[in-house]
């Protein structure tokens, strides 16, 4: 059987809001909440936490949990999972982001459960979206082929007609599956791809590089 992880990506310069994995939610911090969700789907010795900050390091150990290390020079929250996954040898890993204390612990065990079934594959997720986040920059809008390929991923509300009207029907989910080849594949460019740069949307990269992903 194939060796996988949850790694919660955690970096605590944040650009928008500097320190997020430690802000105290409801008596935890959000880093924990998170972590306490993923090990509700797959067990607290498949769950770490990659992180390039000695503080939020020392808070998952004591909490109880596992966390690994990285770059502080990483480019994304992918990168930095394809350098946890190199260090645990694992051979496909589930990135649940670190600032998703809600997320819920079935969507995260059926990625894991995909992957450990097939393994090759770049899996992420989408659901309807709502009419208040058609226009919102904040929500990547997706869309996808009759059989769930991803064609294209946008902060704009894809897709537009000739008028100009959007027709956003689907968002994204932050659950993302990823095989260990891919990864590779991913962090062995030293830079974004140009779509994934205006959109700072990560997943792209992998489009521009020709790498199907699987919706779910």
């Amino acid at each position: 059987m194939k060796s996988g992880a949850v790694i919660i990506p955690a970096r605590y310069d944040s650009t928008r809001l500097p320190g997020k994995p430690l802000k105290q939610i409801v008596g935890k911090f959000m880093i924990q909440h998170v972590f306490e969700k993923c090990e509700l789907a797959v067990g607290a010795k498949n769950v770490f936490v990659a992180t390039d900050s000695e503080l939020i390091f020392d808070e998952v150990e004591r909490f109880g949990g596992q966390a690994v290390m990285t770059s502080p020079t990483a480019l994304t929250g992918t990168d930095r999972i394809a350098e946890a996954t190199e260090l645990l040898d694992l051979d496909f890993a589930i990135n649940v982001q670190g600032d998703e204390p809600m997320i819920r612990p079935n969507d995260v065990k059926q990625v894991y459960e995909q992957m450990e079934e097939k393994g090759d594959l770049v899996i992420n997720c989408y659901c309807d979206i709502r009419e208040e986040e058609r226009q919102k920059a904040s929500v990547p809008k997706v869309v996808v082929s009759q059989s769930g390929k991803l064609l294209y991923m946008s902060r704009g509300g894809v897709p537009f007609d000739k008028n100009g009207d959007m027709h956003a029907k689907y968002k994204q989910v932050c659950i993302y599956g990823f095989s260990k080849d891919h990864l590779r594949k991913f962090a062995s460019r030293k830079g974004k791809s140009e779509n994934e740069f205006y959109e700072d949307i990560e997943i792209l990269r992998f489009l521009e590089m020709d790498i199907g992903v699987q919706m779910l």
